[in-house]
């Protein structure tokens, strides 16, 4: 199962957003995409499901999404950051099911032409990402597992970085 929104503006910039159950394309296949010979730089980010949490021992993270609103947010955080910065192309992979420990879960890549604005608008996509898309995870520990909605530990209120 894959949903995918492919979208191009009038000024011929790329939206691609696309929730996925297989395996994510590698981290250079994303960037290939983005790649724009007007563009200086492209900013990425990659989370993966680690071992440990809170000292506990992860197995896997379950993801579970409401992929109809999921891709409607997506797509609103890619307008709200082309309005903050001036950016060419941006994706965004998001994968569902099981991700098991040391694979990848989320990829944001964004081209620019100079770096402030691509780094700023990864960041901004990442986070918002993680506090208002409905995608939400099961944590699988070896003593259990629990249920988490946005991203407790990355609440905007707490971590948001002024420009």
């Amino acid at each position: 199962m894959t949903t995918e929104t492919n979208v191009s503006d009038d000024s011929n910039n790329k939206n691609l957003v696309k929730i996925m159950l297989e395996d994510l394309p590698s981290l250079e296949t994303v960037c290939q995409l983005v790649q724009d010979d007007t563009a200086g730089a492209i900013a990425t980010f990659s989370g993966l499901t680690r071992d440990t949490f809170e000292g506990k021992k992860v197995v896997q993270l379950d993801y579970e999404a409401y992929i109809p609103m999921a891709t409607k947010v997506l797509e609103e955080l890619i307008k709200e950051a082309r309005k903050k910065w001036i950016l060419k192309h941006i994706a965004i992979y998001h994968r569902i099911g099981t991700v098991p420990v040391g694979q990848v879960s989320v990829i944001v890549a964004v081209s620019s032409a100079h770096r402030r604005e691509g780094l700023r608008a990864t960041e901004y996509l990442i986070d918002h990402l993680k506090d208002r898309c409905p995608i939400w995870k099961k944590e699988i520990y070896e003593d259990g597992s629990v249920w988490k909605g946005t991203c407790e530990g990355c609440r905007l209120d707490k971590h948001i970085h002024k420009p």
